[in-house]
């Protein structure tokens, strides 16, 4: 079980701006409570690990953080999770063996497979909100997934604010033109229906559509279809790294004057370290800060002190890190208005408060205020690599669609 951190005299600095800012209760001793537990499917292994052990490693420091606050309402806050691999099976294994726990609330789906596969069964239990890796659009349907919800924007969603932002570039009376390429895949093709109808609603013309398996390399004939419609920007999705690279590196060394974009699994932190001085100038769609962001505010700040204390040695933190610390941010949120209402922690109940969340401040994990809308936080802003400082830097305002 998790080691609850209730100890006195141990306090981040500035922690009494943060607790004010973010509406917690003041750090007190909460050992009469009853624990609340955070629950999760976590793929500490297998082929999503990369990502896993970040998101990990930011939900436990936001417990710490939570529980050296005095927990919520004055009850300590345990974090459960089973080793899943990335597999559904094991996924589900650990769900039926943490959701024994009569204190479980709020629990963190590894995939969105799994997230499909559990639905009904949560449905049945209407005790526990999930959230998770996946920004699945699907799951943003309230009546399949009444329990679940999307911890920043859906796939579609973020497709909808890249759109907005290449709308807002072109001269006035220009049509601009871009590409998807998506891999085959569930997840790959998630957001391109939406894409193409929002695409045509601005005004921006699909020019070409490219299907690839995860993570190919050899895209040579793809290239040359790209070469033909010469797009002003490509859009990749389901991706985390290849092709996106191949494509950047062989469309380049045609001359072709073309911007690169992608969603949040494919705009972390690994496509600098992988790709160098050819990354540069690619641009990301995040509905957080980046852990290096300029940016700051008492979360934000909470946040970069936690991870420090918990590893000095480990340095800049992964996107990862950051969702897996927001996910426990919103959960705290939830539980928090359910109790303060003076209800229950029902999934109907959990579900009712996070709706209610509306121009929220997180504190500086996202720059504006935002707000619920069909379980997801549909709020992201662009961000282009600069190469040469090894970094991502805004280049456009958050933008929070209606």
């Amino acid at each position: 079980m998790f080691n609850q951190l209730m100890q006195k005299g141990r306090r981040l600095a500035g922690i009494g701006s943060v607790v004010a800012a973010l509406g917690l209760a003041a750090p007190v001793m909460a050992q009469d409570k009853d624990p609340i537990v955070f629950g999760g499917s976590i793929p500490l292994s297998g082929v999503f690990a990369f990502a896993g052990i970040h998101l990990h490693a930011g939900l436990t420091d936001y417990t710490n953080w939570l529980n050296d606050q005095g927990g919520i309402n004055g009850h300590p806050v345990e974090y459960v999770m089973e080793d899943t691999a990335y597999e559904v099976d094991r996924s589900v294994a650990a769900f039926k063996k943490i959701s024994g726990n009569e204190n479980l609330a709020t629990y963190y789906g590894d995939s969105t497979g799994f997230m499909k596969a559990i639905a009904a069964e949560v449905n049945e239990m209407n005790s526990v909100l999930m959230s998770g890796a996946s920004f699945a659009t699907a799951l943003t349907n309230n009546e399949q997934y009444p329990y679940q919800f999307i911890p920043g924007p859906n796939y579609s969603q973020m497709f909808g604010i890249i759109l907005e932002y290449i709308a807002s570039q072109g001269e006035e009376g220009d049509m601009p033109t871009v590409a998807f390429v998506y891999s085959d895949t569930e997840f790959g093709k998630d957001p391109i229906e939406n894409g193409k109808a929002r695409a045509a609603e601005l005004g921006i013309e699909v020019v070409e559509e490219i299907v690839t398996k995860p993570g190919s390399v050899d895209v040579s004939a793809e290239v040359l279809k790209m070469r033909r419609a010469r797009p002003d920007y490509v859009v990749f999705h389901g991706y985390v790294l290849s092709p996106i690279n191949e494509f950047m590196v062989q469309m380049r060394q045609m001359g072709l004057d073309t911007q690169f974009m992608g969603t949040f699994w494919s705009s972390d932190k690994l496509i600098i370290d992988k790709m160098g001085e050819d990354a540069d100038g690619y641009m990301g769609v995040m509905p957080y800060n980046y852990y290096d962001s300029e940016e700051g505010g008492p979360m934000l700040d909470a946040l970069r002190a936690q991870a420090e204390k918990s590893d000095p040695e480990a340095g800049y933190r992964p996107t990862g890190y950051m969702q897996g610390w927001f996910n426990a941010m919103v959960w705290t949120e939830v539980v928090k208005r359910t109790l303060d209402a003076g209800k229950e922690l029902t999934g109907d109940n959990m579900a009712e408060a996070l709706a209610s969340i509306e121009d929220w401040d997180t504190g500086g994990i996202i720059g504006i205020p935002v707000t619920v809308k069909n379980m997801s936080f549909p709020v992201g802003r662009i961000w282009r690599v600069n190469a040469s400082e090894g970094r991502y830097e805004p280049v456009s305002d958050w933008i929070h669609l209606d």
